[in-house]
């Protein structure tokens, strides 16, 4: 027998050294991105009383004193959003996978996937022009029954508070979530399926043993990726919401929240000199939150790695 070159031995290692390329390049952007958030920021981290008096939208505030108000608000918003899209996100998907006739599914698949391509400043104007005046008369009626709640009080015409600016984010993760969800659904072994029916358990009592343990830590990764996207969403909370420098929880009063993302994009056309790098310096912050709770979510889904795809 003559030994010879193994074939396809040179395309292997164009591939490999192309997927290797690729990955350290990822990595290479995300240290630079990092290095130049650092460098920008570390002036408004020491700068003193003296340097940020200057700074008209600090009010004569510390830096972190300013930005504390801001990642309140962006947590609130995101977590409002995530509350109301999750749950809607599952019962779509699962309609999709499990109930849906064949035909009607798969339109409403690819409507779903349609609608995570709308640009966020289109949901900022269907927020502004048609959900807020619509919202006007329930936000009235929650604050003449339940304004006992520190919640739902004082709330006062036009609806442009965080409650509607995170309504309109729950609707921009609502097609992410879904998509990634029902995806996760359709994987589900069909056997396991057809054992839990076998065994007497009714559509929902299948679903409840079989579909959700296994998409679990489907949900968990779908959810942190509408929960990224709700972090940094600008444009339409930037077009909704009414800004202050609050920290409560009074999410039915205009002018009480504002986020990182929209406070960067309301001043950064008029920044110069130290009022740039507090800007980037609270870009920091936020590529901060939203990498703790992309590495929180990998932490999640490590743990209920029995309920992955390969089990």
């Amino acid at each position: 027998m003559r030994t010879g070159r193994a074939p396809g031995r040179t395309g292997n290692r164009v591939f490999t050294g192309l997927s290797f390329g690729a990955g350290l390049l990822i990595m290479v952007v995300l240290a630079l991105v990092t290095a130049f958030l650092v460098g920008q920021a570390l002036p408004a981290f020491t700068a003193s009383s003296a340097d940020l008096e200057d700074i008209s939208f600090m009010r004569g505030q510390g830096f972190w004193s300013y930005v504390a108000p801001l990642v309140f608000g962006t947590l609130l918003s995101s977590l409002i959003a995530l509350a109301v899209a999750v749950p809607l996100s599952i019962a779509v998907a699962l309609f999709i996978s499990h109930f849906a006739p064949r035909r009607l599914a798969q339109g409403l698949g690819y409507l779903v996937d349609l609608l995570a391509a709308i640009p966020s400043v289109v949901f900022g104007l269907w927020g502004f022009l048609w959900l807020v005046p619509l919202l006007d008369p329930l936000y009235s009626q929650l604050t003449e029954t339940l304004g006992f709640i520190p919640l739902f009080a004082d709330y006062t015409a036009p609806a442009k508070n965080i409650m509607t600016a995170s309504l309109v984010l729950a609707v921009m993760i609502l097609p992410i979530i879904t998509a990634t969800i029902r995806e996760v659904f359709l994987q589900t072994p069909k056997l396991h399926e057809e054992a839990s029916l076998a065994l007497g358990a009714t559509r929902y009592e299948m679903i409840r043993q079989a579909v959700l343990p296994f998409g679990r830590s489907g949900i968990i990764s779908a959810s942190m990726l509408g929960l990224g996207r709700a972090l940094g969403e600008t444009m339409a909370v930037l077009m909704i919401l009414s800004p202050g420098l609050g920290i409560n929880l009074r999410v039915l009063q205009a002018g009480q929240h504002q986020t990182i993302a929209a406070n960067i994009a309301a001043q950064f056309r008029e920044a110069f000199g130290m009022s740039v790098n507090v800007l980037i310096a609270t870009g920091l912050v936020l590529f901060i939150i939203t990498f703790a709770v992309n590495s929180m979510a990998r932490w999640v889904i490590a743990r209920r790695a029995e309920f992955s795809g390969a089990n």
